[in-house]
């Protein structure tokens, strides 16, 4: 195991009262590339790596947290309104888990949430490649629609307008579980990271915020009010995995890890970039990995992956739909493929192959 451990930290320090901003105030997101995640998966995130036996645990001390965003952060806006209209009106949402459970995983990715300006193209689409099914929910002005596949919640999407003259992305947000959203925003702070959306609560959801870690990639943290979803192996069309994509690898894991506890191993250099695999409770729950060499330009943000049986045949199947292959179909570490895509609006996320027989457990 790596540890990354991060000066300051400071979890038992006392827990500042927090004023939630008005449910109307924007979330200001680098466009061109942010791959968000939120909503319920009920599914763990499974490991990014060969046997982990293999790879070397070791401690680490990052570098210092930076407190200064690029001011590419700000070059192309995306406003995530993933929070702000859900909480503008009161929506009904359902409880992350039902029934309700004592069950809490802090650092899964629980929650994921597309923000879109066009809710019945996204729908017609995802429906088409994933076999998912909607059920609209709408109050005061919000439209949101929940995604389900086979009866079971994968997915929340909600229309969010575009001003006329103006460029902004769809992206797809993550919601990673903590069980003290206000200590996590604290300990964020404490460690370089802005908050793009203070902490709020959402009848029958829990209470959730959004930040920026000191990279620049966006993610957001939700303390369930029904307990987290269990870990078991995602179906294909459920989310299956999530990357962080970092300029500072080292000080970004680090950060992660004051964040979530999470434990942190070193995964094989694969063509030059680095990789790190995040788990906690013994399963892996993401990796981080450096920025691709090619694109010095792209903007540290969180990429997520949906499981497919097949991802040549459903990278074919999105470009018949109106999708985008971004990254084509290549092998992964584990014999399956993974691609990069983007939905007919431009929303990234990815594919992932994932084997029946890989385990998603940690072996240390």
């Amino acid at each position: 195991m790596r540890t990354l451990d991060a000066k300051s930290s400071s979890r038992s320090g006392s827990d500042q009262g927090c004023s939630p901003a008005k449910r109307q105030q924007k979330i200001a997101v680098a466009a061109n590339s942010m791959e968000t995640t939120m909503h319920p998966q009920r599914t763990s995130n499974l490991i990014d790596s060969i046997a982990l036996n293999k790879s070397r645990p070791r401690r680490t001390q990052p570098n210092r947290a930076r407190h200064c965003f690029r001011q590419g952060l700000l070059a192309a806006l995306l406003v995530v309104a993933s929070a702000a209209p859900v909480i503008a009106s009161p929506l009904q949402l359902p409880a992350l888990v039902e029934p309700a459970s004592q069950e809490h995983h802090v650092g899964k990715v629980i929650f994921v949430e597309l923000v879109t300006p066009d809710l019945a193209a996204a729908k017609q689409f995802y429906a088409g490649l994933f076999g998912w099914t909607f059920r609209d929910i709408q109050a005061g002005g919000t439209k949101y629609a929940e995604a389900s596949l086979d009866g079971r919640p994968v997915a929340g999407l909600i229309h969010k307008d575009v001003p006329a003259g103006e460029h902004r992305q769809p992206a797809w947000l993550s919601f990673i579980a903590v069980r003290d959203v206000d200590a996590a925003k604290q300990i964020a702070l404490q460690h370089g990271a802005k908050v793009l959306f203070e902490p709020h609560s959402i009848p029958n959801r829990g209470r959730e915020a959004v930040f920026a870690d000191p990279q620049g990639a966006i993610f957001a943290v939700l303390a369930s009010s029904s307990g987290d979803p269990p870990d078991v192996l995602a179906a294909p069309g459920e989310w299956i995995w999530s990357s962080l994509i970092t300029s500072d690898l080292d000080t970004g894991a680090a950060f992660y890890q004051t964040l979530f506890d999470y434990e942190v191993f070193d995964l094989p250099v694969d063509e030059g970039a680095q990789h790190l695999m995040l788990a906690s409770d013994n399963y892996a729950r993401a990796s981080a990995n450096t920025l691709p060499a090619n694109r010095p330009n792209m903007h540290p943000h969180w990429l997520n992956y949906v499981r497919v049986e097949d991802a040549v045949k459903m990278t074919a199947k999105l470009v018949a739909l109106g999708g985008r292959v971004l990254v084509e179909p290549r092998v992964d570490r584990h014999g399956g493929k993974v691609a990069v895509v983007a939905d007919p609006l431009g929303a990234r996320f990815g594919l992932f192959e994932w084997p029946d027989a890989e385990s998603k457990k940690v072996t240390k």
